[in-house]
């Protein structure tokens, strides 16, 4: 059965912490899952998360600490001693312990992992904090199943149920030689029916996928997507095994990826949250509403060039919005596609021969809405050459807008910037005034004025 939040639960969970019945809170929790008590503790006011967390065993609270919104674990680990910070990480496995730490000031992290009593533990969180962010190094976890090629079945089962335990998850047992070079991966069916005398060299299997430690996560989670990987070992430039990265740090990686190109689509400059203040938020949004500003001036500035067209031809000026709207439309349009496609790598090929189908898709698009549109307009105003100069003015200004939004995202990606940028308002601010000047100086040249 699904857990659900209701005001009863929020009311009792309340009076409990009032009354300090911490018996009856344990039982509370005893049977919920720790990414729903994540999600109680979001909702309670902060004294109230801060009595629950330290009231529950840190086998639990631990994991309930990697689910919680960002802002109100930084907010509860401000309120916890480097002791009791260091008995949540020694419960984690190396990569979120990692990550909660790395939130923590420089001498807050000295002081947890000096607080830690595993040796050994300390010394793997202080290694993958040791990576640069957004790479494979930064996203692995130390803790693996691991055989040398050297040892028999009878041995490597053995050896192999010691390592588990301190795996969360088996997803792959790995091959290495006595240089702890990864040489291939290990078949859990080939294990159990192999001989006890028999050499792992005999029946690992060679062909396995891994990739190096300092390369982007996004790259990462391009592999394990393709080759439908659960897990992927994680090398060095000498093929040494480091680690590994499982599917659900890829899931976190894919979502922030997703949430940051939505928020550079609607025109956000930083990553925020609803709940963030009012300044940041400002300043997220400023900078792209500042050039929407710019854009209106421009698109301002063309039409007042245009004066004389507009005395003697009214309708071009009713007809502005549609074309304004009709190249910002195509634009994102355009941009939204090679963006996607560029996220999935999926875009192959030269950049010409991108430009040249979307052109001719446009092309036929803006044909297609430029017939309709003269018709309307021949029949509503009754003059061949105003329906003419707007219809061919869309044609124009849908093409242009689409070999925009086409080149744009993928100039940026060859430097090296998000293309996702390219699909909010950047695009639509620039297809608006190429738009309008195209609009008009089309209109200008068939209507003879």
């Amino acid at each position: 059965m699904t857990f659900e939040i209701t005001s009863e639960f929020l009311e009792n969970l309340s009076k409990l912490i009032e009354l300090k019945k911490n018996k009856a809170i344990e039982k509370l929790f005893e049977e919920v899952h720790y990414a729903d008590i994540a999600e109680v503790l979001d909702e309670v006011n902060f004294d109230e998360a801060i009595y629950i967390i330290k009231l529950l065993d840190s086998e639990k609270t631990s994991e309930i600490l990697t689910e919680l919104d960002e802002d109100t674990r930084t907010r509860i680990l401000e309120n916890l001693s480097a002791q009791e910070i260091a008995e949540e990480i020694s419960e984690m496995d190396t990569d979120d312990a990692a990550d909660i730490i790395a939130e923590l000031s420089e001498e807050r992290q000295k002081n947890v992992i000096n607080a830690l009593e595993d040796i050994e533990h300390a010394a793997d969180i202080k290694e993958l904090l040791s990576y640069k962010d957004n790479t494979a190094g930064a996203l692995m976890a130390k803790e693996l199943v691991k055989v040398y090629e050297t040892w028999t079945v009878a041995g490597c089962l053995r050896r192999i149920r010691g390592q588990a335990k301190d795996v969360s998850r088996v997803h792959s047992i790995y091959v290495v030689d006595k240089k702890e070079k990864l040489v291939g991966r290990l078949s859990l069916k080939d294990l159990i029916v192999a001989k006890n005398d028999q050499k792992i060299a005999d029946i690992y299997i060679s062909a396995v996928d891994s990739v190096n430690v300092n390369e982007d996560d996004e790259e990462v989670a391009k592999i394990m997507s393709k080759y439908d990987l659960e897990a992927i070992p994680v090398v060095d430039d000498n093929n040494v095994l480091l680690g590994r990265i499982t599917i659900d740090d890829i899931v976190d990686v894919l979502k922030e990826e997703a949430d940051r190109d939505y928020q550079l689509a609607a025109g956000l400059t930083q990553d925020v949250d609803s709940d963030d203040s009012i300044l940041d938020l400002t300043k997220a949004r400023l900078p792209w509403l500042f050039l929407g500003l710019v854009g209106g001036v421009g698109a301002f500035l063309i039409m007042e060039g245009f004066q004389g067209v507009f005395a003697k031809y009214a309708a071009l000026f009713f007809f502005t919005p549609l074309i304004a709207a009709m190249a910002g439309n195509v634009g994102v349009q355009s941009s939204a596609i090679i963006v996607q496609g560029l996220a999935n790598d999926e875009v192959k090929g030269s950049i010409n021969s991108r430009l040249l189908k979307e052109m001719l898709l446009a092309t036929l698009n803006g044909v297609i809405l430029a017939l309709f549109l003269f018709v309307f307009v021949w029949l509503y105003e009754g003059k061949v050459n105003t329906a003419l100069a707007i219809a061919v003015s869309l044609v124009v200004v849908i093409i242009m807008a689409g070999l925009i939004g086409t080149f744009v995202p993928l100039f940026l990606d060859k430097r090296g910037i998000d293309p996702a940028i390219a699909t909010g308002p950047f695009i639509t601010t620039s297809n608006d005034i190429f738009g309008i000047l195209i609009y008009f100086l089309i209109a200008k040249l068939i209507l003879g004025i």
